[in-house]
């Protein structure tokens, strides 16, 4: 007798109970989420880390942005011009303007110069112990993580976004480690 399949987990349905986790949890006063020790090592001058701005009640990367920079690193936002294109990261100073794009997202200016970044950190609406993310939807980050070789993904959550298990589909990129308000969850890269 074969075993009955897994049942399919409906992503959207998710996306909203996680959603709704994340802005009780920043609502009842969220801590920061400090930098952890293994991204403070990979940090030096000359490294692009790319950033977000926070939308809503993502957790806010200032506290990583602020380590970066203190060790004389570059930064970089994406910028997003439609759902069906992919992000590009592009060069972002403290003070520099933003626009206001589609669903709120603050992004640099169009002629803001192009980065590649060492360093992306990824929000997330969920996340599991394998380093599975779980996204918006469009995937804007996986198309762009795929297009930065090398690159150090590093997801920011709170504790509260962390579900068992998440589905997987093909397209999807498992990120290096995810850090929360408690701890830092680092990829099993054995084989």
């Amino acid at each position: 007798m074969n075993p009955a399949p897994a049942p399919s987990i409906d992503k959207p349905a998710l996306r909203a109970r996680l959603r709704g986790l994340r802005d009780a949890f920043v609502i009842d006063g969220a801590p920061p989420i400090a930098p952890p020790a293994a991204y403070l090592a990979r940090l030096r001058r000359s490294l692009c880390v790319a950033a977000y701005v926070p939308l809503g009640s993502e957790a806010d990367p200032a506290p990583l942005v602020e380590a970066a920079l203190a060790a004389g690193c570059t930064l970089a936002l994406p910028r997003t011009l439609s759902r069906a294109r992919p992000i590009a990261f592009h060069a972002f100073a403290p003070g520099d303007p933003l626009e206001v794009a589609a669903f709120g997202l603050r992004q640099p200016l169009a002629d803001a110069p192009v980065a590649t970044p060492d360093i992306v950190l990824v929000p997330l609406v969920g996340f599991d112990g394998a380093c599975n993310r779980l996204g918006q939807g469009a995937g804007h980050y996986d198309r762009a993580l795929v297009g930065l070789p090398g690159v150090y993904a590093l997801g920011i959550a709170y504790s509260v976004q962390q579900v068992p298990a998440l589905p997987v589909d093909p397209w999807d990129r498992v990120l290096d480690a995810i850090v929360t308000e408690t701890r830092l969850i680092e990829r099993n890269t054995a084989s």
